[in-house]
């Protein structure tokens, strides 16, 4: 019996990994060529002086937007590929949670005053966790990224820490917008909506989806608790430091 909820386990892991993958290359080959179609266009239409240069002004702004999505998703591809080839292993150092507060803290900087926004860390300064730090900033970065994406001016984001018996819990806590709780299923697969940030910021949801495979390589767990107009929990759940 033990045997076969193994193997079973182990076609839902592999089906859950060629989905993933799946996806993936749908939404490169989705948006590399809505971007260069709409370059393309662009060229042809002031080749052919079908536009004015007016015109052609006032669409460089969402170009610009789009090509900003279309890097973020190539960024994120590589990210995950580096996972995935070249005998790439987790290498767990012991890292200071309160360190890692303060690198995003210091790369957010400018967004968070341009919108306003307040960062804290609440938990215990001393606080360690085991695990690859490379896979753990990624993933604490989107995470943080949402969190000023779907934020309005004035409000606070924390980063939180709990240790626990068998773990330790980072979570990433906003009062912003918020998703319907009927989104919440579909947060890792690819029929969600694309949600639009609260200065008009966009991304095509594939952060999310690599967060969740990171997470799994550092042997840990996911877990996002929202409710519309009232903000997001997004708290991972990682081993404990080894005594």
């Amino acid at each position: 019996m033990n045997d076969l909820n193994d193997l079973q386990s182990k076609i839902e892991s592999l089906q859950n990994e060629i989905n993933f993958k799946n996806g993936l290359i749908s939404i490169l080959a989705h948006d590399s060529k809505s971007l260069f179609g709409n370059f393309v266009w662009l060229i042809e239409a002031i080749e052919q002086k079908t536009i004015s240069e007016q015109d052609f002004f006032r669409l460089l702004p969402q170009v610009k937007s789009d090509a900003q999505k279309n890097l973020q998703t190539v960024q994120d591809s590589t990210a995950w590929l580096k996972t995935q080839y070249g005998d790439y292993k987790i290498k767990p150092e012991k890292i200071p949670v309160v360190d890692l507060f303060h690198d995003l803290q210091e790369k957010y900087v400018a967004d968070l005053k341009q919108k306003n926004l307040n960062f804290y860390f609440k938990g215990d300064t001393k606080a360690f966790v085991e695990t690859d730090r490379i896979l753990l900033q990624y993933v604490l970065d989107k995470i943080v990224n949402n969190a000023v994406k779907y934020s309005l001016p004035g409000q606070d984001i924390y980063l939180q820490e709990v240790t626990e018996d068998h773990q330790v819990v980072i979570s990433v806590v906003d009062s912003g917008t918020g998703m319907d709780e009927k989104f919440l299923s579909n947060i890792y697969t690819y029929e969600n909506p694309v949600f639009q940030g609260t200065a008009g910021e966009t991304g095509v949801g594939l952060s999310l989806k690599i967060v969740k495979n990171f997470i799994s390589l550092m042997q840990g767990s996911i877990k996002i608790v929202s409710s519309e107009s009232t903000g997001t929990n997004v708290s991972l759940f990682l081993p404990k430091l080894k005594e």
